[in-house]
């Protein structure tokens, strides 16, 4: 597996050769390396352009973790695993599953502004590295993390060749006159110390102002600052840089760069027209500010799985921050802020059922560093308790559907633990928090949790949050295979969500699970119908979360008559949808029960393989096939024939191959196979793929591999 997140503009970076080769040295030689210098030296570029550079070192590519924008230092671990693209649905600490994921994998770790943060960073960054002999870490910041074994890059400003060749490619870049060997252009480098970010400001204004006159304002501001006194710090540099350009901006883009400072992270237009405009800021003339921003490199645009968005360095942000404070403004743009944030969840939630949910979950994504400083200030604020929960509680979907339990339970937690005054706010979150406990097998919480919304919604005569409650109570009894009670629960729910005129995604799964428990008693033809029409409103709505649950329970119906075809198919889609929305529950019930597809078909070694790929999913999810003998039903079946098939010997080794696939791999390898092989099937014992050795494990103490190579809102709007 290789993957790596680095951003695509870094074939934008210019000059620093040397530094880049000292910095590829270090990264062979040392497991830690911390990249140091003054803001705007340029060291992020740096480190992910020699990342860039240096990821075929690393088997299992690199993963990019962007700390500049947290606050919460209960965060760095969510921010990682996020970072690393995993989910995992069970109760155990991120530092956890980030210790297991990495313990045999070969990868680079790039973390960027983490000086804020190092009092958690520290002893996390020590801890991953004790626990994976094949990590390194690599990371960006204005002092170090003291760690044992540090390598540290000082990162001093360019020299003058490279200031000028990059000041160079910005003013042309801009559509500013050729600089030529002009003398005054390298006197500007020099005057700007060869910092990056200074060099990028001043090559935003060049197609107005001649390198002349830029400098003459320059050294006019230089001298009123340092007093006569010599060079100024570079630190005084870049700030006077900084504040130079502050000066050159419109009224108009100053007050704007002020607002923007609110933000966290990547925001859109819509936005910064909501949370920036005003009287004094209309929103309909947003929109030449914003470009006169982005013309003097102040504001950087770049594309995002949601589409185009904007962000602010985090230099220059503070320098805005500054003068929103002067201007007394920033409670009341940060409330703004929150209110956009919130207004989008309360969208996302709406329309996760309907047909844009691929959509709201890379919105949702994209969105995330808002999101959690639209929470921050919710929960900072006393009198914004309810707040707290109802937007923990709106982001459900995000939580459940999208694979981020572990963060949702953080949230929800600490929200929870906060006296609203608003009972509403408090039950949703209470039954979403009830939610997440049980996919995440804490039947402790979730009946705590859910029982609690429970009473207090009769005790207000809150129907609806009385039928999620007992909705959720109903999966509970599900997942530990009580099946009377699992109908009696999804019956009662359905009933009152029917009444109420309560139609979303989690309604109808509320209908696949009574499915579930109906064909675990034998009632397929029951289960069958129910599906049928949950895949049919699915279809008319454009919904596809639900629909892949529907369509796992049609694919077992489909096995059981002996049409392994059918069942395939529809298992692939399943599969598809589920991975989409890297929820790990339905994508490991429809691998476990593709294996079982697989053996019938005659391929006893594809389906140990994927039952070996199931594994680790399955420690992701928490108690494999949540404990349950129904659920385990079709692991335990496709196990029995390929061992009698294969031999113990020879399965085991399948099973093995299937454990060192990542998830990625799993999913494409099924997914792939379905689309080569069309829908006849393979002759019989035909194998799908040669059968090659899974990644070597890294011994333990060596830097290397061992071996060789709604229908309404209501509480729940899905």
């Amino acid at each position: 597996m290789r993957r790596s997140n680095l951003p695509a503009e870094l074939n934008r970076f210019v000059g620093r050769t040397g530094e880049r080769a000292e910095l590829a040295a270090l990264l062979a030689e040392s497991r830690l390396v911390t990249v140091l210098g003054v803001g705007g030296v340029g060291k992020t570029r740096l480190a992910l352009k020699t990342a860039a550079e240096v990821q075929k070192r690393y088997g299992d590519g690199v993963g990019l973790a962007e700390l500049a924008p947290l606050r919460d230092p209960g965060l760095v671990e969510h921010a990682l695993t996020e970072a690393l693209g995993l989910t995992d649905h069970t109760r155990r600490a991120p530092r956890e599953v980030l210790r297991e994921h990495l313990a045999e994998r070969r990868l680079l770790l790039v973390l960027d502004g983490f000086e804020h943060l190092v009092e958690a960073c520290a002893p996390l960054v020590h801890e991953l590295l004790t626990a994976a002999p094949g990590l390194t870490v690599l990371a960006t910041g204005r002092r170090p993390l003291r760690l044992p074994g540090e390598a540290v890059l000082r990162l001093a400003p360019m020299t003058e060749p490279d200031a000028f060749d990059l000041l160079t490619a910005r003013a042309a870049g801009a559509g500013a006159p050729a600089l030529g060997a002009d003398a005054s252009a390298r006197e500007l480098c020099r005057r700007l110390d060869g910092i990056p970010l200074a060099l990028e400001l001043a090559a935003g204004r060049l197609p107005l102002l001649s390198v002349e006159q830029l400098l003459e304002r320059l050294d006019d501001r230089f001298r009123l600052l340092g007093g006569g006194c010599g060079p100024l710090p570079r630190h005084q540099t870049l700030r006077t840089a900084i504040g130079w350009s502050h000066e050159l901006c419109t009224p108009e883009e100053r007050l704007l760069w002020a607002r923007l400072s609110v933000f966290a992270g990547p925001f859109d237009l819509e936005a910064v027209e909501y949370v920036c405009g005003g009287p004094d800021l209309p929103q309909d003339g947003i929109l030449e500010p914003l470009g006169g921003l982005l013309a003097q490199s102040l504001v950087t645009r770049e594309d995002t799985a949601a589409g185009p968005a904007y962000r602010m360095l985090d230099t220059v942000a503070a320098y805005g921050a500054e003068w929103l404070a002067q201007l007394g403004d920033t409670e009341r743009m940060r409330r703004r802020h929150r209110d956009w944030y919130m207004g989008l969840a309360t969208w996302c939630e709406l329309e996760w059922f309907s047909p844009r949910q691929a959509e709201v979950a890379a919105r949702t994504a994209a969105a995330l560093p808002n999101l959690r400083a639209a929470l921050d200030l919710c929960l900072e604020l006393p009198e914004d308790a309810h707040l707290a929960q109802h937007l923990a509680g709106t982001l459900w979907f995000a939580w459940v559907g999208c694979g981020r339990l572990a963060e949702g339970r953080h949230w929800l937690d600490r929200a929870l633990a906060l006296e609203s005054g608003h009972e509403e706010a408090r039950l949703k979150a209470l039954w979403v928090l009830g939610y997440v406990a049980v996919l995440q097998g804490d039947a402790t919480a979730a009946v705590a949790a859910l029982h609690s919304c429970r009473e207090r919604a009769r005790a207000s005569r809150n129907r609806l949050a009385e039928a999620y409650a007992t909705h959720r109570m109903g999966c509970l009894a599900l997942l530990t295979d009580d099946f009377p009670r699992a109908e009696e629960l999804l019956g009662r729910a359905l009933d009152a969500y029917g009444e109420l005129g309560e139609l979303n995604s989690n309604v109808l799964m509320g209908r696949v699970e009574l499915a579930m428990a109906r064909a675990f008693r034998g009632d397929l033809e029951g289960a069958t119908a129910i599906c049928r029409e949950v895949r049919e409103v699915c279809e008319e709505r454009g919904e596809r979360w639900t629909r892949a649950y529907a369509l796992y329970v049609l694919a077992y119906a489909a096995w059981t008559r002996g049409a392994s075809a059918q069942a395939r198919e529809l298992l692939v889609e399943c599969v598809t949808i589920n991975h989409l929305f890297r929820d790990l529950v339905g994508v490991v019930l429809a691998v476990e029960l593709l294996a079982l597809v697989t053996v019938s078909e005659g391929d006893a070694v594809e389906a140990a393989v994927l039952q070996g790929a199931a594994l680790p999913v399955w420690d992701a999810v928490g108690i494999q096939l949540f404990g349950s003998a129904s659920f385990d039903g079709p692991r335990a079946l496709c196990a029995g024939r390929a061992v009698e098939e294969l031999g113990a010997e020879r399965y085991e080794e399948a099973l093995r191959f299937g454990q060192g696939l990542s998830l990625d791999e799993a999913v494409e390898r099924a997914v792939a196979d379905r689309r080569a092989e069309g829908e006849g099937g393979r002759p019989e014992g035909a194998a799908r793929r040669p059968f090659r050795s899974a990644r070597p494990p890294v011994v333990p103490g060596t830097r290397k591999p061992a071996g060789s190579p709604t229908g309404k809102g209501g509480e729940a709007a899905g």
